[in-house]
């Protein structure tokens, strides 16, 4: 058995099929679950790097697959990334001609935490209505949103200010979440636009 941050079995596992991360196996059950990503989407992928999202949405859908987030993603057949902030209004609009209609968007992404509980479950959250309010600008009606949260004080906040944009809205913790984490993904469908 792996420390909380060492390298597990679902880490090795990863590593041995080439994926980037642990996370791949995350998005593969939610999809298994929830079905937000249909063969013909456009996806957007927030917080993408290093990348193991985007190698599992290559293959759910034949359409266009954007990543984006402040790091550099190395490259990957068939996915185009953008080097930028997801609150710019300029990385938006090339979100917008890049894919037209955009049917899926989703966040794996998190702040990197200071260790203090209540300052770095407020960034998390503060990153999660970005995420939201991204998703809201650049989603079609009836588009999908996706994203990691923690559980907290402020979680119910968010949750319910993502039930006001969609139709379904239900929590998942996955299987290949580590164990002892609060980690927990807020999976919404049918964006009401």
């Amino acid at each position: 058995m792996g420390s909380q941050w060492g390298y597990d079995r679902t880490h090795l596992r990863a590593k041995h099929e080439g994926y980037r991360s642990r996370a791949a196996y995350k998005l593969l059950e939610i999809q298994h679950k929830f079905a937000i990503i249909r063969p013909d989407d456009n996806i957007v992928d927030l917080g993408a790097a290093p990348g193991s999202w985007l190698q599992i949405e290559r293959t759910l859908t034949s359409a266009k697959v954007v990543g984006i987030d402040l790091n550099p993603i190395a490259p990957l057949d068939g996915v185009e990334t953008i080097e930028g902030d997801l609150n710019d209004p300029e990385v938006q609009e090339k979100v917008r001609s890049m894919l037209g209609v955009v049917n899926v968007v989703v966040c794996d992404a998190a702040p990197k935490l200071s260790g203090h509980k209540s300052y770095d479950q407020a960034r998390i959250i503060e990153l999660n209505e970005q995420a939201l309010m991204f998703a809201c600008k650049v989603l079609k009606q009836g588009g999908n949103f996706v994203v990691k949260s923690f559980q907290g004080t402020d979680f119910p906040g968010l949750y319910a200010m993502t039930k006001e944009h969609f139709y379904s809205v239900k929590t998942c913790i996955t299987k290949s979440t580590r164990k002892g984490s609060t980690e927990l993904y807020i999976v919404a469908k049918n964006f009401v636009g």
